[in-house]
């Protein structure tokens, strides 16, 4: 049956008409999906038992939970999501059943960050990236994505834990690829009919694609550019992606708009030992950000099994910069105005963190 999780307000009132409900009815759905995040019919009070009926009929709330949970012993919870939902008939290509991902849950402090999936698996082969390993299966639909949120939210309140402050979405596949069912989450995400999350809480990641001027134009969340190294050539042997769209027309283009007010850029910059942290990129990363209002982080390169994925994959075996070299580059970047920061590494020990994520069973 057809989700109605995923639906904006205006197809919800088009469904409420179509089973026999007056049109405002399509309000209480949002109501009901949105804010009071029913999981069954029964929950919706204030609909009369004919028309839940009706609904019940032709459609499903959608809601999945969790399959699997690993906790980290820093405090970070890894769920593991069935797919079940399909693109059929939707442009971008279709799950496939019996599929999985993987969300992460990051509490710090007074906040915690839910880091989610916009595909199954990832086709932009970043050689240092696992999770490019899974080759490509499909893209989630809004229902999924939403998915992911609702049941960690339900999840961290159920455990007492700190309730979510900021969505990241940064998991499995390219949010880019899968633009209209990301652009529809975040607008369920972000309207007054829905969650009501500001957009200033939530970050969408991108390796850089030409798709991403609809995303600056279409939404005012955050942006997040993986970058991991200023030279072409030299970032095209690690990420693919570069070929296509170049790093230096990423950059060309972002200076086109204004992120001098409270949408913020930033760039993710994993460090590999010898490969992109010498004062060559130091200096080449001062000059090709040059005028352009943004933030570097510093990512630790994760190691973990990389030896056990080197014999069945195109994975190439990367060394990580030591901290020392990470903060020298880091007040390096800093002294000459390029506000850099080194991002606390989590998760690790459940392949939670960057790059990590292969959907185990």
């Amino acid at each position: 049956m057809e989700p109605l999780l995923g639906k904006t307000l205006s197809e919800l009132q088009d469904i409420a008409l179509s089973v026999g409900l007056p049109k405002f009815a399509g309000k209480q759905l949002a109501q009901w999906l949105y804010v009071q995040r029913v999981t069954s019919f029964d929950q919706m009070t204030n609909i009369s038992l004919k028309g839940r009926q009706a609904l019940q009929a032709s459609y499903s709330i959608g809601r999945s939970t969790p399959v699997r949970e690993a906790i980290s012993i820093d405090g970070t919870r890894k769920y593991l999501f069935p797919v079940f939902s399909s693109l059929e008939g939707r442009s971008g290509g279709v799950s496939e059943a019996g599929r999985f991902v993987e969300s992460v849950y990051i509490p710090e402090d007074d906040r915690a960050t839910l880091c989610i999936s916009t595909q199954v698996g990832c086709q932009m082969g970043c050689k240092f990236c696992m999770t490019g390993t899974l080759g490509f299966h499909g893209n989630l639909t809004a229902t999924d994505i939403l998915n992911q949120v609702f049941e960690i939210s339900q999840k961290s309140m159920a455990n007492n834990q700190q309730p979510l402050t900021n969505l990241v979405l940064m998991g499995e596949g390219e949010p880019m690829n899968n633009l209209d069912e990301v652009l529809r989450a975040l607008e369920i995400l972000t309207a007054d009919y829905g969650c009501g999350w500001s957009p200033k809480r939530i970050t969408v990641s991108t390796v850089g694609i030409s798709a991403m001027k609809r995303f600056i134009e279409e939404s005012d969340c955050h942006l997040a550019v993986s970058l991991h190294n200023p030279f072409p050539a030299e970032r095209a042997a690690i990420m693919p992606a570069e070929r296509m769209f170049s790093i230096t027309d990423v950059v060309a283009l972002l200076k086109q708009y204004d992120w001098t007010h409270q949408r913020r850029i930033s760039f993710e910059y994993i460090c590999f030992s010898g490969q992109n942290d010498t004062p060559r990129h130091a200096k080449e990363l001062l000059r090709l950000l040059k005028g352009l209002p943004c933030r570097i982080n510093l990512i630790r390169f994760h190691e973990g099994e990389q030896s056990s994925k080197r014999e069945t994959s195109n994975l190439q075996i990367f060394k990580s910069s030591n901290i020392i070299t990470m903060e020298w580059l880091r007040d390096y970047l800093t002294a000459h105005g390029l506000t850099t920061t080194i991002r606390k590494s989590r998760g690790e020990d459940i392949l939670a963190a960057c790059g990590m994520l292969v959907a185990q069973q």
